[in-house]
This record gives C-alpha cells, sequence and structure tokens, in this order.
C-alpha cells in the first residue's frame, strides 16, 4: 500500500521542514498517492538504526533461572522495537562459553527462531554476534554462521578477565550463577577451567575475523581500555570501535576516521553506570558518532531529544547518532535518511513526550498509537 504523511515538519536534507513524505513500493518516493496520515505537529524522522541492543536477553530470561521459548521473545522484542521507533535492530547475541542464557545452545535455538520470525517481522532483525574469546567450543558454529550469511556485524567480547575478578564478590559471583542456572561454586569452577584456554585466543580471533572479511562483515572491538587495544583489533579488520573505557581510546579512534559507539542510556542517565566515559559531551564534540540502545530500547529516542535539551546539538545532528550514522558504519547505504529511493523506515514523533505515534518499517504501516489512528485519512 501506497502513503502520503501529510503536514508534518519532516528532516528533509539535513533540517526539519514542512513536508509531505510520500512511500510507495516500500521506499520513500517522490509525489504522493495512497492512504495519508496527518501528521500536523509531529516530526517525521529517518527510523531508528541500532548497532547494539541486548533488551531481548530479558524476554528471554525476565528473571534469573525463568526462561522463555526463543520464538515467544522475538516476538515480544520486535513489537517492542516498534513501538520505540527502531526499525532495524541488530540484536547483540552474546556467545558464550556460559551456560544458560548466552550458550551456544541458546545461540543455536534463537538462530533458528530468528530464521522463522523474519519473514513476518516488520523491523528488519539483524545479528550483532559478540563472541566471547575464550568460547573456543563455539568457533565452528560461528564460522559456519558467518559464513551461511546469519550473521550481520561481528563484536569482539573479551569479558572472561573481568569475571575472574570479580569471582571473590558474592553478588557478582551470584549474579553470574544465576544467569548461568548454575550453583555459585560450579560457576566459579568453569570459569577457572575457561581460563585455561588462554594460550588459544589469538588463533580463534584470526580465524574469527579472517570469515567476517571474507563475507564483507562490518566488525567493532567492544570494551577497548587501552590504545594497544583499539590497534590489535583495528588490525584485525574491526573498523568500529565500541562502548571504549577510556576518553583518550575514544579520542583516538575518532581521530583516525573510525565511528566509535556509545550507549544511548549513558546519556539519559547523564553518565555511564560504570563509571566510564561519558557520552554526551563526547558526542558534542563529534567524538562518538553513534548511540545504541545497549540494553533498553526506549533509550536511544529519548537520547536524542536529551541531547537537544542539552542545548549544543539541534534535533538532525543528535537524530543522525541514532540513525544515519550507525547505518552508515554498517555499511547501509539504503536508511538512515528520508530520501527518494530510501528504505520506507519512517517514524512519527511528538515532540512534548517525546512519543512514537506511528512507525513505518519497509513502507509498512508497522505500528500506530490510538491517537495515530485518529490522523488516519
Amino acid at each position: 500500500m501506497d502513503w502520503t504523511i501529510t503536514n508534518g515538519s519532516a528532516l528533509l536534507d539535513g533540517r526539519l521542514q514542512p513536508a509531505d513524505v510520500a512511500l510507495s513500493g516500500g521506499c520513500v518516493a517522490t509525489g504522493g498517492g495512497g492512504r495519508r496520515l496527518d501528521a500536523s505537529g509531529l516530526l517525521v524522522l529517518p527510523g531508528l538504526v541500532d548497532i547494539h541492543g541486548d533488551a531481548h536477553e530479558r524476554c528471554l530470561q525476565p528473571r534469573p533461572g525463568i526462561n522463555f521459548a526463543p520464538d515467544i521473545a522475538l516476538r515480544d522484542t520486535a513489537a517492542q522495537l516498534l513501538a520505540n521507533g527502531i526499525t532495524t535492530a541488530f540484536l547483540g547475541v552474546t556467545l558464550s562459553w556460559e551456560p544458560g542464557l548466552r550458550s551456544l545452545d541458546m545461540w543455536r535455538a534463537l538462530m533458528a527462531a530468528l530464521d522463522a520470525e523474519r519473514p513476518r517481522a516488520a523491523a528488519d532483525l539483524r545479528v550483532h554476534l559478540r563472541f566471547e574469546a575464550y568460547n573456543l567450543a563455539a568457533l565452528e558454529d560461528a564460522l559456519a554462521d558467518i559464513a551461511a550469511g546469519r550473521v550481520h556485524l561481528l563484536g569482539f567480547n573479551d569479558h572472561t578477565p573481568s569475571i575472574l575478578k570479580k569471582l571473590a564478590e558474592p553478588k557478582e559471583l551470584a549474579k553470574y550463577a544465576g544467569r548461568a542456572g548454575m550453583k555459585n561454586e560450579e560457576f566459579a569452577a568453569l570459569t577457572h577451567q575457561v581460563a585455561e584456554c588462554a594460550p588459544a585466543v589469538p588463533a580463534a580471533r584470526e580465524k574469527l575475523a579472517a570469515a567476517a572479511r571474507a563475507a564483507g562483515l562490518p566488525m567493532l572491538s567492544h570494551d577497548d581500555y587501552t590504545a594497544e587495544d583499539r590497534h590489535l583489533f583495528r588490525a584485525l579488520g574491526a573498523t568500529i570501535c565500541e562502548f571504549p573505557t577510556a576518553e583518550s581510546v575514544a579520542r583516538m579512534a575518532a581521530a583516525d576516521g573510525e565511528p566509535v559507539v556509545m550507549g544511548a542510556p549513558n546519556v539519559v542517565r547523564g553518565g555511564s553506570h560504570l563509571g566510564w566515559a561519558s557520552a554526551a559531551p563526547l558526542a558534542e564534540q563529534g567524538v562518538v558518532a553513534v548511540l545504541a540502545s545497549d540494553y533498553h530500547w526506549p533509550a536511544m529516542l529519548n537520547a536524542a531529544f536529551a541531547m537537544v535539551r542539552r542545548g549544543v546539538l539541534d534535533l538532525p545532528a543528535a537524530w543522525a547518532l541514532v540513525s544515519l550514522n550507525p547505518a552508515r558504519a554498517c555499511g547501509l547505504l539504503d536508511r538512515g535518511e528520508l530520501a527518494a529511493g530510501q528504505r520506507g523506515d519512517v517514524v512519527l514523533v511528538d515532540p512534548a513526550g517525546p512519543g512514537v505515534v506511528a512507525v513505518f518499517a519497509g513502507g509498512r504501516l508497522a505500528h500506530l498509537s490510538a491517537e495515530g489512528a485518529a490522523r488516519l485519512g
């Protein structure tokens, strides 16, 4: 069905301006026709592109040890994404040596559920493989899924050293053990056993990077602590710097022309919950190019408006952090802006909230609030 979104303030050519936006054949079109939706008083913006969101884990495991089937979790996830204006989602799926939520069994089940869900999902559901460096037992699965086109972004994760340090803290140990569905002492013993695989990690990392390069996948490093970390992953082909823990690393990556990604919750909450580099001032200074939902879908939309309220960035510049820039960082040239021929991903936002009134994904009306329904022609 063709659509014309009328009377809104649309983000076109880098600025907000009064304009109608037409959708035809799944894309932004010139001219107008089809059914009409009145966007008076609303902002008409490109759909959000989330480079890293793992809030789907809360749908899979809402409480430690309480699990739900991946098909149920993905349907819930897809609905939440659209309700928050996210039309392209790189689901951050962690493939870890941990049993339970982030295990190889869960990876396999989730990949199968995604294969089944995509044909009926309005949002473009993609996979950001967050491969834990010490998970050597899952390497062949990861390589096969990369070759099969089931992975769309590769992230190099290495949380094992930090987990080892936290085993002496009862609260932290209980958190990890609960997520894995294990007793505390069992999880601690497993962690020490896995840590013995350290000598084999570099070769496995090289294999992953080679597979990603062969498949043409974008790659990113995660939680770079030092410049040496960034240099290591850059040499492997990871040209995106995600969640650098130190401002100096972020500035170095940005100076070298690499997209720096930080969490939108960091902006909304006013700082990192871990005490790391703060995203908002770095984004205002042009260091951070991309904001991702991380663990909270609503954070992306709200972060953009929070940046505007800070008074340094206007909405077009702030919106680029959550739409155009992440699309380009991942090599997606067909979305992130409202231009003829671009994918018809559009979100109508009431700036007073801000709140999502309607969402079009691939030119199809995918989400409509009660207010939006009253605007249909």
